[in-house]
């Protein structure tokens, strides 16, 4: 009995140092680059990048396969930022990847004419729908990101998006003009 205690625990302790010292030795580090440019995009996972997430699109990025105008729901602010970290030039949004939303958005399902066919549960990227085959679906809006995946989908047009309503966790102050705006404004 002593003999077998004995046995695994030596086995215990080789195999601990085994996987000790291959996890120090197969550490996988990641790339600090895609990870300050994922930190800059608005996490929608929209795919109108033309990626299926803001992660790859990162990748893509910083591999200096995609431009950094391709995010629609970042909009300016996301390329004049991936533009000063990256130090590219600024460009305009690429019309072939949608246009800017001045005002976050949120989907929202008339659940009376909603028929239940899932197509809308299916194109969300996000999982912020809820509901099951063939009964009334509804947006959970805490994780709705506003993509406008879900809309195109829907058999029965019963999905539509509104602007989210401005309380005090999503009110912001607006972008104050420069000054050559102003000067620009008073001639």
């Amino acid at each position: 009995m002593l003999t077998a205690i004995l046995a695994l625990g030596a086995l215990a302790i080789v195999f601990g140092l085994l996987l000790g010292f291959a996890a120090i030795q197969f550490k996988i580090v990641g790339d600090p680059l895609v990870d300050k440019i994922d930190a800059i995009l608005p996490q929608t996972q929209c795919g109108q990048c033309g990626y299926p997430g803001c992660r790859p699109y990162a990748q893509a990025i910083a591999s200096e396969g995609a431009d950094i105008n391709q995010c629609p729901p970042g909009g300016e602010s996301t390329i004049k930022a991936l533009a000063d970290l990256l130090n590219r030039p600024l460009k305009p949004l690429n019309p072939e990847n949608g246009v800017e939303q001045k005002h976050k958005t949120v989907a929202i399902i008339d659940e009376p004419i909603c028929i239940g066919c899932t197509l809308c549960i299916q194109a969300c990227p996000v999982d912020a729908i809820l509901g099951a085959a063939k009964q009334m679906h509804t947006i959970i809006e805490s994780e709705c990101t506003g993509c406008d995946l879900c809309v195109p989908p829907c058999p029965v047009e019963c999905i539509t998006m509104v602007p989210v309503k401005e309380d005090v966790t999503t009110w912001k102050w607006s972008n104050p003009k420069t000054m050559e705006a102003v000067s620009e404004s008073l001639q």
